[in-house]
């Protein structure tokens, strides 16, 4: 223990060097989301500027703040100032910043985002505090509160803001004190089901046995979703003394990370962290002299989405085939080689250090009763500020979607939450707090934190047919529910997409989902069915349309629209005849142009870069025209 307090004391003051440094210091988001956007470019952009005019500075690669749609974000802080943050940033823009702050000392107010300076700071007119941005503001950071702001790679930034005082916290209540404490703070598991989280652990503890094993399901396999990556590449340090907490309060000795070979920068920084981790003493024998035993392995899963659940992801770290197994027993009591064994979410292990640093009391102060504390959310879809949020629980759809997220470009539709094994909730639901009873009251659920917005151009009935697609064939094929009548599912879907749907097919769809909810083994089978369910529930009218009327109002279902030109608000820009790639739209500049629909195969390019809405997406009502089409290419 004395030795940490050494650790600490070095680690901190290393922290307030680097705040009071002489020279600039340079942060580059370099998470997946900011590489995506190019920021390994502009990191070796800012590096060659750097070296060709001599110029001192730092460079720091932290993770993702949140914003995805900013990124590349680079934030620079002069000696003695607040650190100020510039978003979409290139090679070129970089460039151009650093000679103006750091040569000129110009901070480009017209180029900034916002600046990291306390409150009441006038750091340059025009700049406002990062956190007061739209998308910030509403937001409780207590899981992110470290993502973005400091170097994920280096242990003494992650101790010197209170890291593994958790930890500590935890060795001087001992287990029960933990368990305790978890218990009054009413954590829930942040994984999907929201099962409380002590209640587990308690199971576990009491089962008998001396070898007991702790996993870590970084498994994330969700469309759209990214938020357990983010947190493990922007601070992975809170989710390995989250593990280290959860083994203590549960008496194991060893620990697993069972997450997907496609996180590989996830990946490389949990390896750094756990060498230094050993290099602390912070895992191994006899933890900070405490007589507590503690390692960890990291298994790299083939990304079966099937693998999310408890029972298939054991068989898979066993090196059995990824298939769920009946329960009881559940794993808390026959686990990891029939050993007692629990496994907690991402984002559960990297609340549990905030909980024990700062209490249970201080916890439940955010949230509501029964649903406390934040949540992590991937925002993405039709929305204008995508990206990795928090808040706290409750919080309604309609503050999450358009005072964070800004809404959408055109007329909302509907949010899928909990992914593809969450439901479709139409607009009327925008004041549904978000929680677990209330989410599953409208036919949906939490899931791990995925929110997809969708617009007037989203398709319910394409999307509903996607997500089972995907279910379908992550499907492990062990129960006939599943196996079977999720692919009589995607049938009778593509068929309607296709406008060969039926009337009977929608009292198909329900009968046939419900029936797979109920005799499906795991939870993959037992949610699959959510997103035709509610698409039907709220969205009747969209499937009538495609099946009566053959007719897509979305304009989405290609073979149930053609496209054409509207003469009277055609300008002739010729933006169309750019994208189209076959050549079926013609016309010289500045008359109305002319779509070949025998040419045209449906890629929607024209109907998306056309400025004017001189592009039509109709229903192929003429059957007759469609038919002298189809003899013709015959």
């Amino acid at each position: 223990m004395n030795k940490f307090k050494e650790i600490s004391r070095t680690a901190r003051k290393k922290w307030d060097q680097l705040q009071s440094s002489a020279i600039p210091i340079i942060y580059l988001g370099t998470a997946s989301c900011g590489r995506a956007a190019g920021a390994k470019d502009v990191h070796e952009a800012i590096k060659r500027y750097l070296k060709d005019n001599k110029l001192q500075a730092r460079i720091i690669e932290v993770g993702c703040i949140g914003p995805c749609y900013l990124e590349p974000l680079m934030d620079i802080r002069l000696p003695h100032s607040p650190r100020i943050s510039y978003a979409n940033v290139t090679p070129e823009k970089a460039r151009r910043i650093i000679e103006s702050l750091l040569i000129n000392g110009n901070p480009q107010v017209q180029m900034a985002l916002g600046h990291f300076g306390e409150n009441g700071d006038k750091l340059i007119e025009g700049i406002p505090r990062f956190y007061d941005l739209p998308m910030l503001k509403s937001q409780v950071r207590i899981v992110l509160r470290n993502c973005g702001l400091i170097d994920p790679e280096d242990i003494d930034h992650y101790i010197a803001n209170a890291g593994y005082a958790g930890f500590l916290q935890a060795l001087e209540k001992g287990p029960e004190g933990v368990i305790a404490e978890v218990k009054d703070a009413g954590l829930r598991g942040r994984g999907g089901a929201g099962f409380p989280t002590h209640k587990k652990w308690e199971t576990c503890r009491n089962a008998p046995g001396n070898i007991k094993y702790m996993i870590c399901n970084a498994d994330e396999g969700d469309p759209g979703a990214f938020m357990n990556r983010s947190l493990i590449e922007g601070d992975p340090h809170c989710v390995l003394e989250g593990l280290l907490i959860a083994a203590y309060a549960i008496g194991a000795s060893h620990g697993y990370i069972y997450i997907r070979a496609e996180y590989p920068l996830a990946i490389v920084r949990l390896k750094k962290a756990i060498s230094q981790m050993r290099a602390y003493g912070l895992i191994g024998k006899n933890i900070l002299n405490s007589g507590f035993d503690f390692d960890i392995t990291i298994k790299e899963g083939a990304g079966a989405f099937v693998c999310g659940e408890e029972t298939a992801l054991i068989a898979s770290i066993e090196g059995k085939r990824g298939m769920p197994k009946s329960r009881p027993p559940f794993p808390a009591i026959s686990g990891l080689h029939g050993k007692p064994t629990i496994i907690n979410n991402v984002e559960t292990l990297g609340t549990l250090p905030n909980i024990l640093r700062n209490g249970a009391a201080w916890y439940r102060q955010y949230g509501t009763p029964g649903n406390y504390g934040t949540k992590t959310f991937s925002l993405v879809g039709k929305i204008r500020r995508s990206g990795l949020i928090e808040v706290p629980l409750g919080t309604p759809l309609r503050q999450i979607i358009f005072d964070i997220g800004g809404g959408s470009n055109k007329q909302f539709k509907a949010v899928q939450t909990g992914g593809p094994s969450g439901g479709c909730l139409s607009e009327e639901f925008l004041d549904t707090p978000v929680d677990y009873e209330s989410l599953g009251a409208a036919g949906s659920i939490m899931g791990s934190g995925g929110l997809i917005v969708m617009d007037e151009d989203t398709c319910v009935v394409d999307v509903a047919r996607y997500f089972l697609d995907f279910t379908q064939k992550e499907s492990c094929g062990k129960c006939s529910p599943c196996r079977v009548g999720s692919g009589h599912l995607v049938e009778i879907l593509d068929r309607i997409t296709k406008g060969r749907g039926l009337p009977e097919d929608l009292i198909k769809l329900q009968t046939l989902g419900e029936t797979i909810k109920r005799g499906s083994l795991c939870g993959l089978g037992q949610t699959a069915p959510n997103p035709v369910l509610t698409t039907l529930r709220y969205f009747r009218s969209e499937y009538l349309n495609h099946i009566k009327e053959k007719n897509c109002p979305a304009a989405v279902c290609k073979e149930l629209i053609e496209y054409r030109v509207i003469p009277e608000k055609c300008t002739g820009c010729r933006g169309c005849v750019a994208v189209c790639p076959t050549g079926a739209i013609t016309g010289p500049r500045s008359e109305p142009h002319n779509l070949d629909p025998t040419k045209c195969i449906k890629c929607r390019a024209c109907y998306e870069v056309c400025r004017f809405d001189a592009i039509a997406g109709d229903a192929i009502i003429i059957r007759s025209r469609r038919r002298i089409h189809d003899d013709h290419t015959a």
